[in-house]
């Protein structure tokens, strides 16, 4: 026999942590808290491929070997 389980959206588990934060931390620490994150902005994808252009598979191995060479 299976126990049921009440599944919980994603709103109430955040409602929960919110207030649990709340409790814990008081509303003004619960605020510095949030302001913590950020989305951020711009498009990462486009972003990677710019800073990587310089890089080829020759370029790469090359690096990697003239570290090994340093280490010796």
């Amino acid at each position: 026999m299976s126990v049921a389980r009440s599944y919980k959206t994603d709103y109430e588990i955040q409602q929960t942590a919110f207030g649990l934060l709340q409790k814990k931390l008081g509303t003004s620490n619960l605020i510095r808290f949030i302001q913590q994150y950020d989305k951020g902005y711009g498009n990462y994808t486009v972003d990677r491929d710019e800073w990587q252009k310089k890089y080829t598979v020759n370029s790469l191995f090359a690096e990697i070997e003239a570290s090994k060479n340093k280490k010796v």
